[in-house]
């Protein structure tokens, strides 16, 4: 779909340093590439894949995954959006505009989550042309479109308070009152609107409410350096920039990053204890801390701003290598406090929802927000485009596939707030929010946000520019995009992935001169083999790496990679104190748990362990019903007469040790994304191991 905006781009001149500086930094000094690659990537082109150009097949993982997300889309959660009984959504911008009387409902970040919903419709509707959605969505932007005050502001708590004469609500009046977070998802969606159906109503909006931010920040100063919560505005503004061309949104996004400094008695909870490019560790929020380092990785892609770069890779490596799930999972706490243990009392704040200490990754009580698993994907899938390494995907890929699918159901209709590693039916503690994926949740964010990105996992799936396609996520699909002047690359990709590691790609375009194809190998993978037109290509294929393969590709070409997919066994750093004489179990890129489902009637998921050498017993199988697609695993687990998990005085806080018979039994892994959905079970992703 054309746009009728010119793409303004930046001028090496007006970069913060010059380019060759970046690259020697990014490809010299960390060594991020060879500087042959380094060297040519400052010359590509890289093309923003629309939103229609990848059409998975309908009995593939993630065209299933679409189907099912729609489903509940349709049936879930757009009664709840435009409905009045549970919250209001939509209703609250009919009031807002005065076609309808009553008070705001629901949180102030309500706004932002109509938002996701309306971007997870325009999505499918690229896919999908249905009128229907098309009519819906015409439908609730005019409702949006009235409640927009006339110098652009729009945010409906303080719309209302003042239609209903409440003196105590004004703009930009209460930094916490999400109204950022809330435009910023506007803009975002704006986009995805305008990008799959070509009507400028929701982009006229987003451009109005921007324009208006852009004038109260023209000159930031300490009493607004704090709106800056959750800031899904960064994205928002860098969106929209990409979309008009327009430089004052490029420079808004500087202005307020850069604002992040003027802030005065910050904590970490909200990441501004501390300026940006001071930070060097992820602390509080993990939702917030995701969002801000998208953010700012999508301003060092326009910007190059080398001072970003060096926060965002050591605040990855903070996240990636002591502070993250094995299943992507983000944020370990419910509450704690930060910096944690320091003795410089003062600066301690209260956090939530957050990181914790290093390798402070606890099972039953774990937070893990499925929001913070969807701003990891976002970081990760700009990180992978500021550098180009395989491990940025492998990161990505582990928590869309293990963490972010983990909180819907599989038929869409029902949502975790937040994602254990282990449910045990007696829990050490009382927790907030519902140990069963619910329909509707009082704080909405996870479900419109699990939408939205299920439903343009396409773009996740490739990179491409005008000298390559890169293949990062596998499965049956068509890609299909315009590389300009007259060329195009299409690609037809089959495969069961993530089942099975076999793919096979078929070219159906391609340039006319040399053009090169790269496929991801993942982190995974010690395994690999790549066949072009049935002949085995003798380059040395890495785990974490990125394979291509240039040449001149006649139509009808085809590559075949062969992914070793064995099971393995993982155990936890030492440090991570709750893991210790436990392993996981992962097969390709899913994350496995026991449920009770799957164990001798009465067994408790703490009865179970696992003998160390039995990796290779274990068989893919599909289950049935509900969990007919979905692939498990068969093989032996050991069940002892010892439930450890009982609370009564037989079993007090300590005891002598005894030693336990067990017997082997014949039994099934779930992948941890399908776990939960046959009723009420325990579960755990770790498994005591005999060694």
């Amino acid at each position: 779909m054309s746009t009728s905006f010119p793409i303004k781009p930046l001028c090496t001149k007006q970069l913060c340093i010059s380019v060759q500086a970046i690259f020697l930094y990014l490809f010299g000094t960390l060594g991020w590439a060879s500087n042959s690659f380094a060297e040519d990537l400052k010359h590509r082109k890289q093309i923003q894949v629309p939103i229609s150009a990848v059409r998975w097949n309908a009995e593939s993982f993630w065209g299933s995954r679409l189907h099912q997300s729609l489903h509940g889309l349709t049936n879930s959660m757009t009664p709840l959006m435009l409905g009045s009984d549970k919250s209001h959504f939509v209703q609250n911008f009919r009031i807002a505009a005065g076609l309808a009387d009553g008070k705001h409902r629901g949180p102030a970040w309500n706004d932002g989550d109509c938002y996701k919903w309306i971007e997870a419709l325009s999505a499918y509707y690229a896919q999908s042309s249905d009128p229907e959605l098309r009519s819906l969505l015409n439908e609730v932007i005019a409702v949006i479109a009235s409640a927009q005050r006339s110098d652009g502001y729009i945010h409906t708590p303080v719309l209302i308070a003042g239609r209903n004469n409440q003196g105590d609500a004004k703009p930009l009046g209460d930094p916490a009152n999400f109204e950022m977070y809330n435009m910023g998802h506007l803009m975002t969606a704006a986009v995805v609107h305008f990008d799959a159906t070509g009507d400028r109503s929701l982009l006229d909006v987003a451009i109005k409410a921007a324009d208006y931010l852009d004038h109260e920040f023209s000159k930031p100063d300490a009493s607004r350096a704090r709106h800056a919560i959750c800031p899904a505005h960064y994205i928002g503004t860098l969106d929209l920039y990409r979309t008009t061309g327009d430089r004052r949104y490029l420079q808004l996004c500087q202005r307020w990053l850069s604002m992040r400094d003027l802030v005065d008695g910050g904590g970490d909870d909200n990441q501004d204890r501390i300026p940006f490019t001071q930070q060097r560790e992820a602390v509080g929020h993990a939702v917030r801390a995701n969002y801000l380092y998208a953010g700012a990785a999508d301003l060092f892609l326009e910007t190059k701003d080398v001072s970003l770069l060096e926060t965002l890779t050591a605040c990855w490596d903070s996240v990636h290598h002591r502070k993250i799930y094995i299943t992507g999972g983000c944020g370990a706490l419910y509450d704690g406090a930060s910096p944690d243990g320091s003795d410089k009392q003062k600066s301690i704040t209260r956090i939530h929802q957050a990181y914790g200490r290093n390798y402070q990754l606890p099972n039953s009580t774990a937070h893990n927000e499925t929001c913070a698993a969807i701003g990891n994907v976002l970081w990760n899938h700009r990180m992978w485009q500021i550098t180009r390494q395989a491990k940025y995907i492998d990161a990505l890929e582990n928590s869309l596939y293990n963490a972010v699918l983990a909180g819907v159901s599989l038929d869409g209709e029902r949502f975790f707030y937040t994602n254990t590693l282990r449910q045990l039916d007696q829990l050490p503690t009382q927790l907030r929010w519902p140990r069963q994926r619910e329909s509707w949740i009082s704080c909405y964010c996870c479900p419109p946000n699990v939408a939205r990105t299920i439903a343009q996992v396409g773009r996740l799936a490739y990179c491409v520019d005008d000298k390559s396609t890169v293949v990062l996520l596998y499965g049956s699909n068509q890609l299909d995009v315009s590389l300009g002047n007259n060329q195009r690359i299409s690609l037809k990709q089959q495969s069961d992935y993530p089942s099975h590691g076999q793919v096979r790609i078929q070219v159906q375009s391609a340039p006319n001169d040399l053009y090169s194809i790269g496929l991801r190998i993942p982190g995974w993978c010690n395994t690999a083999k790549i066949i072009v037109n049935g002949k085995p290509q003798s380059q040395e294929l890495q785990p974490s790496s990125i394979a291509y393969i240039e040449r001149q590709w006649q139509v009808g070409d085809t590559i075949e990679l062969q992914l070793d997919m064995p099971v393995q066994y993982l155990a936890a750093h030492p440090l991570v104190e709750e893991c210790q004489g436990q392993i996981a179990v992962r097969r390709g890129p899913l994350v496995y748990c026991v449920e009770s489902n799957d164990l001798p009637e009465k067994a408790r998921v703490q009865q179970v362990s696992i003998d160390a050498g039995s990796e290779k017993d274990w068989k893919l199988v599909f289950g049935s019903g509900q969990l007919a697609s979905v692939p498990q695993l068969q093989g032996p687990l050991l069940v002892s007469t010892d439930d450890r998990s009982s609370t009564n005085k037989a079993n007090p806080l300590y005891r002598p040790y005894v030693a336990n018979p067990t017997k082997t039994v014949l039994a099934k892994l779930t992948p941890y994304y399908a776990w939960g959905n046959r009723g009420p079970s325990e579960m755990s992703v770790w498994i005591a191991v005999q060694p």
